[in-house]
């Protein structure tokens, strides 16, 4: 028997280097994965279904969305994005982590959810930081990414619904960090008593 695993949703800016911070994380943890999200957007040269996403058509999206088959769904640029439930619940129950790598809508929809999770935001050093990292991917041109400095700065509104902020100056280390949390929260009284009822009885 072993304790029930965490729900972690992490959210961050693009450009802030979430991904990067994830798979560092994994590599520290052997007891954590990341959830595959579903989406209706096209598949990508070199994208794998079931590995960057669950592909599916719009049509069977909306039937898994009405028999309640998603942890949280959204409409994102004229596509569907969503973690199922079948990612989740059944590795949670088995003692595995999960990480949702969401945007903050996603996240909210989960907290409302979900409150048991851990909502961990990570941050830029500054935006002046922001901006450089997305100029210096050399993927988008200057008005998009002045939008998504201006849709980071909506998003820094809602720092209060997350249960940690931690600022992404040094991949490393930040992984480190969230491993911490990670190892606190799996402490929590709450979460450890019944386990710990069950297996001292």
């Amino acid at each position: 028997m072993s304790s029930k695993g965490l729900l972690i949703v992490i959210s961050g800016p693009s450009g802030v280097g979430k991904g990067t911070v994830v798979k560092a994380l994994l590599k520290q943890r052997n007891d954590t994965e990341v959830s595959v999200s579903a989406t209706t957007r096209q598949r990508r040269d070199g994208e794998i279904d079931g590995v960057n996403y669950h592909y599916m058509t719009e049509e069977d999206f909306l039937k898994i969305k009405e028999q309640d088959g998603f942890v949280e769904c959204a409409r994102f640029c004229d596509n569907y994005y969503g973690t199922l439930k079948s990612e989740v619940f059944e590795k949670l129950e088995s003692g595995i982590n999960i990480i949702l790598e969401i945007e903050v809508q996603g996240a909210m929809n989960v907290r409302r959810k979900y409150p048991e999770g851990v909502f961990i935001y990570i941050m830029p050093p500054s935006m002046s930081e922001l901006r450089a990292r997305l100029t210096g991917r050399n993927t988008e041109p200057p008005e998009i990414v002045e939008e998504r400095l201006k849709t980071a700065k909506w998003e820094f509104t809602h720092l209060d619904k997350y249960n940690y902020i931690v600022e992404n100056e040094n991949v490393p280390q930040t992984a480190h960090t969230i491993s911490c949390i990670i190892e606190a929260e799996q402490s929590r009284m709450e979460r450890k008593i019944d386990y710990m009822k069950e297996r001292f009885k």
